[in-house]
């Protein structure tokens, strides 16, 4: 069974996108060669990139347009979108998955090869997290307090317990720490 990870930026406050959708300029705070290099080498851990049709739409318009190493990586890597609502993915190699988000997204993970990642989709990630189908999360913690916006982590009907498995400071003042769900 494949592992599915989580990889998100996250303010302080607990915001991955400031109040207008896809205010991400946070990010500035963050990007550095060290966050380039690891997204190069978490890149290769990852057998398919699995997004919320939102997210889907707003990286595929990014991406396809971008160049360099993340660029080719991103437009190569095998894609999956989440959805109910799209009839076609025009991404290079993307799939979609019709239906319920919870038992497709368990149908994927119980493929062969390596390890599903999650950027972004925090809505997606909410149902996939109370399916119990969250195994892993990484996030980069900003050095910013926005104050507002969407936050990564909604709002749950019971705690839910997280063990950490490791942290890494950049030069920028922001942290990636890597969490174990459950346990």
């Amino acid at each position: 069974m494949r592992r599915l990870v989580v990889w998100n930026a996250m303010t302080l406050d607990g915001y991955f996108e400031g109040q207008a959708p896809w205010d991400l300029s946070f990010h500035e705070t963050i990007w550095g060669d060290e966050l380039e290099a690891f997204s190069l080498e978490q890149g290769k851990e990852i057998g398919t990139l699995l997004f919320g049709r939102r997210t889907y739409e707003g990286m595929a318009d990014y991406w396809t347009k971008a160049t360099g190493e993340i660029a080719d990586m991103m437009n190569s890597i095998e894609k999956a979108v989440a959805t109910r609502t799209l009839d076609e993915a025009t991404w290079n190699n993307t799939r979609l998955l019709k239906g319920d988000a919870t038992e497709a997204v368990r149908a994927l993970k119980a493929e062969d090869g390596k390890d599903v990642f999650v950027f972004g989709s925090a809505d997606m990630l909410d149902s996939l997290l109370k399916a119990g189908l969250v195994d892993e999360y990484r996030i980069c913690v900003a050095p910013v307090v926005l104050g507002g916006g969407n936050p990564l982590f909604k709002p749950q009907d019971q705690q839910l317990k997280m063990h950490l498995q490791g942290t890494r400071p950049l030069k920028t003042g922001a942290v990636i720490v890597t969490y174990q769900v459950g346990g």
